[in-house]
């Protein structure tokens, strides 16, 4: 167990858990930016975490469900107060009902994380602001300290994991739910690179081609909510030619930005994508969570969408951010 040190004071209405770890600040700090990641040791043992979104910015939220023994979900929120890359953040951490919206008849909590390096590695402190003495005996009877306890006792083989998340990597996938799948990539270059290559249109004729033998030869590129985009490919000799068009839902530059996508001339729902950019080591770590019309998750992933997406990445690497 990892865990050190737990306090509770009342007058401050605070609990705080100190928890330290044989490995450097930056691969703890990692931990806690990479979905993949925390979802692997944000939940209690029995109640594993998934994130299906992860804003780790001022500004930003995440939002996950905890799923129990018998299926049951629990749903939570966090709002980013404030961020210091690789030594602290803030939260505003809350419930969610089973439709997604906070729920506002639960409390709400402050938490702030901070990591240090020590002599024989990191330490994490997370210290819980509580709202009232009442607040602070309701949570803590509704068993949150043990879950922390509990939760925190599985991060030692998270970043004993050197492997799984590292630069280098290709594209993974991960089924989220009945229709979502989340697909992932650490990319080598800065969040502003690698943001710039997604929304300049010059510089994404150059890398998101797919296979080999591909050009762009229409790429419109929208740079605000509302804005329409289109993409257009085409093999050499203009042969077998399609694209995607959709609108943009939500963008901030340069973390996040949501669309709608529909493949040009097909009728139907679109499939919304939810791109957003995080710093880790080694690069950027970039998730596309993509939320599929119903029935359309595998079909749409059995086109080989992945490695497609993987051999632009890769281009993306060499052509493109090398030449930065």
């Amino acid at each position: 167990m990892p865990v050190t040190h737990v306090s509770k004071d009342p007058g401050a209405l605070t609990m705080t858990i100190v928890a330290d770890f044989a490995v450097p600040v930056r691969r703890l700090w990692d931990a806690y930016a990479d979905p993949r990641q925390l979802e692997r040791f944000w939940g209690p043992v029995d109640w594993p975490a998934t994130f299906t979104r992860h804003d780790l910015y001022p500004g930003g939220e995440s939002h996950y469900y905890m799923t129990g023994p018998d299926g049951e979900q629990a749903g939570g929120y966090f709002e980013y107060l404030a961020v210091d890359p690789g030594r602290s953040f803030e939260v505003l951490d809350g419930f969610r009902t089973e439709d997604g919206s906070k729920d506002e008849e639960q409390p709400t909590m402050r938490m702030v994380f901070t990591f240090a390096e020590t002599d024989s590695g990191s330490r994490v402190t997370t210290t819980t602001h509580f709202n009232s003495a009442e607040e602070l005996e309701q949570l803590l009877g509704m068993g949150m300290e043990e879950g922390i306890l509990s939760a925190m006792s599985q991060i030692d083989a998270v970043v004993a994991d050197l492997r799984s998340f590292a630069a280098g990597r290709a594209v993974q996938t991960q089924l989220i739910g009945d229709d979502r799948a989340r697909l992932s990539r650490v990319i080598r270059g800065t969040k502003e690179q690698v943001w710039r290559a997604h929304r300049d249109p010059e510089l994404l004729k150059r890398w998101q081609l797919g296979p080999d033998g591909w050009s762009m030869p229409v790429c419109e590129v929208g740079t605000a909510a509302g804005d329409t985009y289109r993409y257009e490919w085409e093999q050499e000799g203009g042969e077998n030619r399609f694209g995607f068009t959709g609108e943009i839902l939500e963008i901030e530059a340069p973390h996040r930005v949501v669309t709608t996508e529909s493949m040009i001339g097909q009728e139907g729902p679109p499939v919304v994508n939810e791109l957003t950019l995080t710093e880790v080591e080694g690069g950027t770590l970039l998730s596309l969570l993509m939320t599929f019309p119903e029935g359309m998750r595998e079909t749409i992933l059995g086109t080989g969408m992945a490695d497609g997406m993987e051999a632009s990445y890769a281009r993306l690497e060499q052509k493109v951010l090398t030449a930065a």
